[in-house]
């Protein structure tokens, strides 16, 4: 079996890290490619390896998967005994939705508030939009954590905890005030063997925004 997950910036690439966790998180054995974003020739780079012109892509064994919910599901029934997903169907849908929801909203947040691990912009992209998208997230969190009982939002890591990472270092790039539990939270995800490396990456990477 061979899997390569391809990734934009560590820096920078919201959409790869999601992915990057779920494969970790499963044992999956895997290698990362990064391509440097914003870069004369980062769009030839991406061509050659997904038809979407988009990273992530997942590659294995010759199937290509792109999109990354679409590889944190495929993550999920490649390593089944992982738990990407609660093993509770109401947990389960509960988890699909707050994926969902990331995965398609808080346009705002994610315009007035980049992903930039490493950087310190506290009180930069504050908008009215972004903090209304802000106190959405963090309802969504406290709702969950208050069911799972934490330190993840169902108990233990799942693809939701995938998908809300990167907001977690956007909260911390941009200084967002946040109360015991969500910070607890935030903590828990920075405390992932996973994360501790995909920032360490980034640290190495040259800025190119």
């Amino acid at each position: 079996m061979s899997l390569t997950l391809y990734v934009g910036s560590k820096r920078y690439s919201s959409w790869s890290l999601r992915p990057y966790l779920a494969l970790a998180h499963a044992g999956a054995d895997f290698r990362t490619e990064t391509i440097l974003l914003d870069r004369e020739d980062t769009r030839q780079k991406i061509a050659q390896v997904t038809p979407a012109g988009r990273v992530p892509v997942l590659h294995h064994d010759g199937l290509i998967v792109w999109d990354s919910l679409a590889i944190c599901e495929y993550a999920a029934e490649l390593v089944p005994g992982a738990g990407l997903w609660p093993a509770d169907r109401g947990q389960r849908a509960l988890a699909r939705s707050v994926s969902a929801e990331m995965h398609a909203g808080f346009a705002a947040m994610r315009r007035d508030m980049s992903m930039d691990i490493g950087a310190n912009r506290a009180g930069e992209g504050h908008t009215n939009e972004a903090l209304a998208d802000i106190s959405r997230v963090l309802a969504v969190w406290r709702d969950c954590l208050s069911r799972g009982g934490g330190p993840f939002l169902f108990g233990t890591f799942t693809i939701a905890d995938a998908m809300y990472a990167p907001v977690t270092t956007r909260f911390v790039t941009y200084g967002v005030d946040l109360d015991a539990t969500c910070r607890a939270y935030v903590d828990a995800i920075y405390a992932l063997p996973a994360m501790q490396q995909w920032c360490a990456d980034a640290a190495r990477e040259p800025e190119t925004r």
